[in-house]
C-alpha cells in the first residue's frame, strides 16, 4: 500500500473530490443520476454521511459512505427492511462504494473495508446493508455479502439489496484480496482457471498406472486436435527445452539450415543451433518489422526454423507463408509455436517439428514443453532425454512424470474453446491497442502483423519502463517489463494469453500512461 492513506473524510479538498468520484461512477458510469455539467454529484444523505476514503498523495482514488441515522436509503425501496436481517444486530448502512478505474485491482478496495470495519465496530455496529450494483456482484460475495429481497432501482442502474456482518468480512477479505486484487498480463505465469489449480493439487498417482495412461492420451489427442499435428511427445521443462530436443533431431536428420529472425526469440534459434553446431546461416529482419519473406533463398538449406509469434515485439509471423516457401523449396519447417498455441489458429499440419509449452496460451502451469512432428521418429544416440524417438517407442512416458503437471494441462485443454477463445483475445487486443495510442503510447508492432496476445509498448525516452512496471505493479497490475532485452530498449508489454475481461483492461492505457509520464 506504498502511498496510500485511508482515513475519515475531514477537509473540504476532500469533499469535493467525493462529488467528483461519485458522479463519475454514479452518473457517468453507472447511470443512476443525471449528468452534472459541473462533474459534481452531492449525495442527498450528504450531511448525515461519514465517508471511508482512499487517498494518493492528495487525490481521491476510493470511497465508502456510512450512515447511522433511519431511515436507510433501502428502507424506502424495501418495505420492512429488517424483516430481511439477521435479528439481535446493530444496523448501519455502506453506501456509494467508489473506486477510480485505474485502481480497482489494487489495495484501495481492501484498505476501505478495512477501515469500514473498524469504524464499524468502533460505534457499536456489527451489520452493514449496502445495494450493490449487479455488475459487482461476485465481488460482493466474495466478500460475504448475502443478497436480500428483490432488485432495486431503474433498468439502466440496477442494484442488489445485500448485507454483511462485519466478522464476514474479516474472514472473507483475506482471501478475495489474494484472489482478485491484482490483473496478471505476463507471458508467463498466466491467471489460471481454478478448474486448473484444483487439479494440480489433486493428489499424485502413478505416471505408470492406468489412470495416468488414459489423461495422457486424453492430453495428447487435444493437443492433436488443436494444431493438427500427427504426433506429440510431452517433456518435463520449459520452451527452452523443446527447442534443445528440436534442435537435437536436426542434428540427427542432418543438412544445411536457415533460421530467420526478427527478434529475441528468433535470436534465441540461432543460439541453440550454434551450441548444436547445426551448419546454419541466420537471415534476419528488424525487430518490430515482420519477416521478410522476398529474401529468402531459392534454394541452399535443407530446413527453415522461425518464431510463430515473436513475443519480445509482438509480432506474429505468417505460418502459411512459411509453410509455402519451405514447400516450393523442399525444406523442413520448423516452428516455434510456444506463444503463439491456443492464443490465434495454428496449422501444424505440414509443419515438421514443432515446439509449445503447457503454459502461456494453453493457460495452464509451466513446467511440460510440448513437442509436435509430422513423421514416427525412431529412438538415436542422442541425450536420453531429448531423444524423441524414445517418447515414442516407450508410449509417451520413457521417464518419471508428475502427475499433476499433466492433471492441470488436462484441465486447461477441455476448456480450451477456440470458436469463443479466439475472437475474444482479439477483442479485448483491439480495444486495449486503440487505448494505447489515445494515451499517445508507441506500439511496436503494426496492427497488420500483431498478435492478439502480445503487444509491446515503447516508451518515450524520458519515461523509464522499470518506474512505469513498478508503478503498475502497485496499481494491481502485472506486466513484463524486467526481461533483458525489454530493459534494454525502455519496452514494457501487456500479454493477453490467460483469462481476462474487458473491466480488468478498460482502465489500463491511462494508467500505462500516467505511469510513464503522460497523462491522457
Amino acid at each position: 500500500m506504498t502511498g496510500l492513506r485511508f482515513k475519515l473524510a475531514s477537509e473540504a479538498s476532500e469533499l469535493e473530490q467525493i462529488h467528483r468520484l461519485n458522479h463519475a461512477t454514479f452518473a457517468e458510469e453507472i447511470p443512476q443520476h443525471k449528468a452534472d455539467p459541473k462533474g459534481l454529484l452531492v449525495d442527498r444523505f450528504h450531511d448525515e454521511n461519514t465517508y471511508v476514503i482512499a487517498l494518493d498523495g492528495d487525490r481521491l482514488v476510493g470511497m465508502v459512505a456510512l450512515r447511522t441515522t433511519r431511515p436507510f436509503s433501502l428502507d424506502s425501496k424495501l418495505e420492512n427492511l429488517d424483516s430481511y436481517l439477521p435479528a439481535g444486530r446493530s444496523v448501519f448502512e455502506a453506501r456509494l462504494l467508489a473506486v477510480a478505474r485505474e485502481r480497482r485491482r489494487g489495495p484501495v478496495f481492501r484498505g476501505l473495508m478495512r477501515l469500514v470495519v473498524e469504524h464499524g465496530r468502533h460505534l457499536g455496529y456489527d451489520l452493514a446493508v449496502i445495494s450493490a450494483t449487479v455488475r459487482q456482484l461476485k465481488l460482493y460475495n466474495h466478500l460475504g455479502f448475502i443478497p436480500f429481497g428483490p432488485l432495486v432501482g431503474t433498468p439502466e442502474a440496477r442494484f442488489q439489496p445485500m448485507y454483511v456482518t462485519l466478522e464476514a468480512i474479516r474472514e472473507h477479505g483475506r482471501a478475495f484480496v489474494q484472489e482478485t486484487s491484482r490483473v496478471r498480463l505476463l507471458p508467463g505465469p498466466v491467471s489460471f482457471h481454478p478448474d486448473v489449480l484444483a487439479a494440480f493439487a489433486a493428489p499424485p498417482v502413478s505416471h505408470r498406472g492406468v489412470e495416468f495412461s488414459g489423461t495422457l492420451r486424453h492430453v495428447k489427442a487435444r493437443l492433436r486436435e488443436m494444431t493438427g499435428a500427427e504426433r506429440v511427445a510431452l517433456l518435463f521443462g520449459s520452451g527452452t527445452l523443446a527447442n534443445d530436443a528440436v534442435a537435437g533431431r536436426l542434428s540427427v536428420e542432418g543438412g544445411q539450415g536457415l533460421i530467420l529472425s526478427n527478434g529475441e526469440f528468433g535470436d534465441r534459434l540461432a543460439d541453440h543451433a550454434r551450441r548444436w553446431k547445426l551448419p546454419h546461416t541466420v537471415l534476419r529482419s528488424g525487430w518490430g518489422e515482420p519477416l521478410d519473406y522476398d529474401r529468402i533463398p531459392a534454394n541452399g538449406f535443407d530446413w527453415l526454423w522461425a518464431v510463430h509469434c515473436e513475443t519480445s515485439t509482438g509480432i506474429l509471423n505468417d505460418l502459411e507463408a512459411l509453410k509455402r516457401i519451405c514447400r516450393e523449396r523442399g525444406a523442413r519447417l520448423c516452428l516455434d509455436g510456444i506463444s503463439s498455441i491456443a492464443t490465434v489458429p495454428v496449422d501444424l499440419s505440414g509443419v515438421h517439428l514443432a515446439s509449445g509449452v503447457s503454459g502461456k496460451g494453453i493457460g495452464s502451469l509451466a513446467g511440460i514443453s510440448v513437442v509436435f512432428h509430422q513423421e514416427a521418429i525412431q529412438p538415436s544416440e542422442l541425450p536420453r532425454y531429448l531423444d524423441l524417438g524414445c517418447y515414442q517407442q516407450e508410449d509417451g512416458v520413457p521417464y518419471t512424470v508428475c502427475s499433476n503437471l499433466v492433471f492441470a494441462l488436462r484441465a486447461a485443454l477441455d476448456r480450451h474453446r477456440p470458436e469463443d477463445r479466439f475472437p475474444r483475445i482479439a477483442e479485448l487486443a483491439s480495444g486495449l491497442r486503440a487505448g494505447l495510442r489515445k494515451h499517445g503510447l508507441r506500439i511496436v508492432a503494426p496492427d497488420a502483423h500483431a498478435s492478439p496476445a502480445v503487444t509491446t509498448i515503447a516508451l518515450p525516452p524520458e519515461a523509464s519502463s522499470i518506474r512505469a512496471g513498478r508503478e503498475l505493479e502497485r496499481r494491481g497490475y502485472e506486466l513484463s517489463y524486467l526481461s533483458g532485452y525489454l530493459v534494454e530498449r525502455n519496452w514494457i508489454q501487456v500479454c493477453l494469453m490467460g483469462e481476462h475481461t474487458c473491466e480488468d483492461l478498460e482502465p489500463l492505457p491511462q494508467a500505462l500512461a500516467e505511469a510513464a509520464g503522460r497523462p491522457g
